[in-house]
């Protein structure tokens, strides 16, 4: 199946793949290949709660530079076939060990060869480097955007987010899934995923429910390059807060930047804002990828 959309003209057709976890839970990956052979391919993860096709213009603006991009679906968004719930609920693992395998093979089967590039926004960004050190030889580098360790102690306004941390899972809990589209954060999201995330947020440590992987011995161990973009006016992405994330990594390559108001024409450096306009990002992935070996 292809899509197309009138900015990506001069581009191939975007590509949906289909894809399937072992649970059976489908999804599409998203697949913005550049009109020259790409000598890489970056494996993009969503915010929480965004749907894929919200990163088209990233993909596109990557495509022009030469760099093919694959957008996984979250479960529970967009073209999921599954929808949190009372009956219906997942978390951490699920997406680590069935969803991102099943999106990267099916990524695997159209470009068998080019350079694997794993990267994510926000949440997608923590579980990119997630998966990264869970898969050390999948991947020849990892771009996190406007990411970083949730951990409460790491905000300016830390002890009313850990209040959130607590509410959170409990709201979750109570309905059967978090209300996100109510409230205003993320999406409906599932408890087990909710938990997971809280949870990091109020110990600073990654855990997993039902993963025997020890998450922060195995960042410890990663040895990736790692481009990290923050944004100057992104109080959901503080300074602080890629620190900490990017610590529990010390023997990446990192190249850190900062993206401001000047680089984006005057408007606000924040964590969304980014998206409608996100040639600023796709320069900066562009330029690191290729000074890659």
């Amino acid at each position: 199946m292809s899509l197309s959309t009138p900015s990506s003209s001069l581009l191939p057709a975007c590509e949906a793949l289909p894809t399937q976890s072992p649970d059976g839970a489908r999804a599409e990956v998203l697949l913005q290949s550049p009109g020259d052979p790409a000598r890489s391919v970056l494996y993009w993860l969503p915010a929480l709660g965004v749907s894929a096709r919200q990163y088209l213009p990233l993909a596109e603006a990557l495509a022009h530079a030469g760099v093919a991009v694959a957008i996984h679906e979250w479960r529970g968004i967009g073209s999921s076939n599954r929808r949190a719930g009372r009956r219906e609920n997942w978390g951490y693992r699920e997406l680590l060990q069935d969803d991102l395998p099943a999106g990267l093979a099916a990524v695997r089967r159209r470009l068998p060869h080019e350079r694997l590039l794993l990267g994510g926004h926000s949440l997608g960004g923590q579980l990119a480097s997630l998966y990264a050190a869970l898969h050390p030889e999948a991947a020849a580098g990892l771009a996190v955007v406007a990411s970083g360790s949730p951990y409460w102690r790491q905000y300016r306004h830390g002890r009313w987010i850990r209040l959130a941390y607590a509410a959170a899972p409990w709201l979750a809990n109570m309905v059967g899934y978090l209300p996100g589209k109510r409230i205003g954060f993320g999406g409906n999201e599932a408890r087990g995923v909710i938990d997971d995330w809280a949870r990091s947020g109020r110990t600073g440590r990654y855990t997993a429910v039902g993963m025997a992987d020890d998450l922060e011995r195995c960042l410890a161990r990663l040895a990736l390059p790692v481009v990290a973009l923050r944004f100057a006016d992104d109080w959901l992405g503080p300074e602080r807060s890629l620190s900490w994330l990017l610590a529990k990594m010390p023997g990446a390559q990192v190249d850190r930047q900062l993206i401001t108001s000047d680089d984006m024409d005057g408007r606000p450096a924040d964590h969304f804002g980014w998206m409608k306009t996100p040639r600023p990002v796709a320069d900066r992935i562009a330029a690191w990828q290729a000074r890659l070996p």
